[in-house]
């Protein structure tokens, strides 16, 4: 396969699509949910003057997407990228799943209406992998009706349009199932992070446990991963309950949960092994993301937790929505040097999908951003555009 790829001229053009919605108390900060309505911002790169019949959709649930190297990439090769901004644009603090879904199908119901797209690729890069996944799951066969808090968000009677395909790509589990992976065993009180349980404390030099760490060792750390996910979930879940008891104005409450970066992986490449580099994570050294302000689910609302970051009560956690997809054509692309997705997390996500419409290709030595890597980034860019030509997604 050829990796030379010539530039297209393109332009970005903004968009906004705005919907009316009433929560029952406010959850978004400004623009985004003011007035009654909810505001999504995004951007549609596109060659001046020409309208393709293919647009690549790309939405995270919090990021904004429009500069990062693959959608531009994409653009660059001449094919039309709407960056999709949900109601949660750089701050998950208290996302929704569910509502990023609504977001999600109120974009692509935009493409096709208003834009005049006839097809629709979902591309879900990093954490729009297991969003992308959710959202098919609930347009083929919606089921999910209220929020892991009981809150109603029917998405049986949302509309869902099915996307016409999707892209998987750099992309882990699911926010709930990374995270869980990620928070550090050795916290023994959620209040004071300095209370922590040597055995499991590995970033200090006193853990009696050294890398290369012994199988029993990772098993009973796994496990203690998710206890304290579980515990979380609980004193969640019970908080929530005796606020809505008191009836009182106060129905949510923020939380931080402390050191959210902590993997054995990062420190021993001979668990999961894979080409990724060694005490390093997308974030930097691992010691500093762990108890730095920027770490995974620093910051939560008692909803979102539940939504977002349970590991038992998540609905967009990736196998279980994989499984859900049954008639799409799906394009999975691993990067074999992704600092951020582990190297078990495609292969379980390759074996839940039920579709039998599903290719699957690793691009060794690539890693989360392609920082550096314009060969592979060509590469993977022509694997989507081989893909989309021979799905019937893309006319060349």
């Amino acid at each position: 396969m050829s990796t030379v790829i010539d530039k297209t001229e393109w332009v970005r053009t903004p968009l906004i699509v705005s919907f009316k919605d009433n929560p029952k108390f406010t959850e978004t900060y400004g623009f985004a949910g003011n007035s009654g309505h909810v505001n999504l911002e995004g951007q549609l790169l596109h060659k001046e003057n020409v309208r393709a019949k293919t647009v690549y959709l790309f939405m995270h649930p919090t990021s904004v997407l429009h500069l990062l190297p693959m959608p531009t990439a994409l653009a660059d090769a001449g094919l039309d990228v709407l960056c999709a901004a949900s109601r949660y644009p750089r701050n998950d603090t208290a996302l929704i799943f569910e509502k990023v879904a609504i977001d999600l199908g109120k974009w692509v119901a935009f493409a096709r209406d208003e834009l005049g797209y006839e097809k629709v690729v979902l591309v879900g890069w990093s954490g729009g992998g297991s969003l992308s996944l959710f959202y098919q799951a609930q347009a083929e066969n919606p089921d999910v009706t209220h929020t892991p808090a009981g809150d109603p968000v029917d998405l049986t009677a949302a509309g869902l349009q099915p996307a016409d395909g999707v892209i998987f790509i750099a992309a882990h589990l699911s926010r709930a199932e990374t995270l869980t992976e990620w928070l550090d065993p050795s916290v023994t009180d959620e209040l004071n992070p300095d209370d922590r349980d040597p055995e499991f404390d590995i970033y200090s030099p006193d853990c009696p446990h050294q890398p290369p760490y012994s199988p029993e060792f990772v098993a009973r750390f796994r496990e203690a991963q998710r206890a304290r996910n579980r515990r979380i979930t609980k004193w969640v879940q019970d908080t929530l309950a005796r606020l809505q008891a008191l009836d009182t104005p106060e129905q949510e409450r923020a939380f931080v949960t402390h050191r959210t970066m902590c993997d054995v992986r990062w420190l021993d490449p001979t668990i999961d092994p894979s080409e990724r580099r060694p005490n390093w994570t997308y974030m930097g050294d691992p010691r500093a993301v762990n108890v730095g302000p920027v770490g995974l689910a620093r910051y939560s609302t008692l909803r979102s937790w539940l939504s977002q970051w349970s590991y038992d009560l998540s609905n967009a956690r990736g196998p279980h929505n994989a499984a859900k997809i049954r008639k799409t054509p799906v394009l999975q692309i691993e990067n074999t040097a992704d600092e951020a997705v582990p190297a078990t997390h495609n292969p379980a996500i390759r074996n839940a999908l039920a579709t039998p419409d599903k290719e699957y290709l690793s691009l060794h030595g690539a890693t989360h951003y392609y920082l550096g890597q314009p060969e592979l980034l060509a590469q993977c860019i022509e694997t989507v555009i081989d893909w989309s030509v021979r799905k019937g997604l893309l006319s060349r």
